[in-house]
């Protein structure tokens, strides 16, 4: 059973916490949920990895705040920034000695490019790899929900509309029988050609665990975030790029975008997938994980842990590949 842990922030936050693995393990894998979801999210991926590589692995998962377990918060926090700031909170108190690799899915992902951007040293510091699953650098630049501009850009405009006034509700929650009613418009947005009744009720109940406060607060901040800068001062890391082709979020486009500025990372384009991969495509998503986590712990077993000394400056791009030629990121289609 996980350890579970609450963690008050400076502003008074609390996060839910669960961890599970020894201190002294020699990598720690935090897993970063998206919007309106929670660390339930990445359960499929839990189970893989404790089964693949047992005590030599910590593994974090913590309910973004506002979200799942995790208390509500003021609307000027509802931010990706304050979203990077948290995922420097929580590895200071949970993992605060050796490397990490940072797994991040839509908005989780999005967390992880701003510790990046607003924290270089204690990234640099401590991160050892990257898995990105379904997620952007780019805000809401590729996202026309599968349909035409035209009309994407009346649907955004009738959503960020709605989401200014879901921000003002507070700490409130969805109502479930609404929840019920919507589901199919849930099923039709987040997944691809096939998915599980299990898994449209584990996000239903999700959704039903987020603050309207949230919901709303956080989708200026997420259609608004550009770091492919930031990402092509990280090519040196390790790291995986997953979307599904029929992800009407965070299309393919947005993935390649994020493998165009990281060279050396592996895309996966799987085929009728949505935007809940790690649900949908768990053997791909776990597969991709334990990819780069096999990396990371060769390298951990030839460097002893801890915490490396910050770099004096930004982390320059690695000579593999040509920068910004998507060409030269890895592809392959599941």
């Amino acid at each position: 059973m996980p350890e579970q842990r609450e963690l008050r922030l400076p502003d008074g936050v609390r996060l839910h916490v669960e961890v599970t693995g020894p201190v002294e393990a020699e990598v720690t894998v935090v897993l970063l949920h998206g919007w309106t979801l929670d660390g339930r999210a990445w359960h499929r991926q839990l189970t893989d990895l404790r089964t693949r590589f047992g005590d030599r692995i910590r593994v974090v998962t913590y309910d973004a705040r506002g979200h799942g377990r995790s208390s509500c918060m003021a609307l000027r926090t509802a931010t990706l920034a304050q979203l990077g700031d948290d995922l420097a909170a929580v590895l200071d108190e949970v993992a605060p000695a050796g490397p990490v690799l940072l797994v991040g899915h839509s908005m989780g992902g999005m967390s992880v490019m701003e510790y990046a951007h607003r924290h270089p040293s204690h990234f640099a510091a401590r991160t050892a790899g990257l898995v990105f699953v379904s997620t952007t650098a780019e805000g809401h630049s590729h996202t026309v929900y599968g349909l035409s501009p035209r009309i994407a850009r009346l649907i955004r405009l009738a959503e960020t509309t709605g989401a200014g006034v879901l921000a003002r509700c507070g700490s409130w929650r969805p109502p479930r029988p609404l929840l019920r009613a919507l589901a199919p418009s849930i099923r039709w947005m987040l997944f691809g050609d096939r998915c599980s009744g299990a898994d449209i009720r584990l996000v239903t109940s999700a959704v039903a665990r987020a603050s309207l406060r949230s919901i709303g607060g956080f989708r200026a901040s997420i259609g608004a975030q550009h770091r492919l800068a930031t990402l092509a001062a990280l090519a040196h890391l390790p790291a995986a790029a997953l979307v599904g082709d029929r992800d009407r979020l965070t299309p393919p486009p947005c993935a390649e975008s994020i493998a165009a500025a990281l060279p050396a990372t592996e895309l996966t384009v799987c085929p009728g997938a949505g935007h809940m991969l790690m649900m949908e495509r768990p053997d791909e998503v776990n597969a991709a994980v334990a990819g780069v986590l096999d990396r990371v712990l060769s390298a951990a077993g030839a460097t002893p842990p801890g915490p490396r000394r910050p770099a004096d400056a930004p982390a320059g791009r690695a000579s593999a590949g040509v920068p910004g030629d998507p060409a030269s990121a890895g592809r392959t289609t599941r």
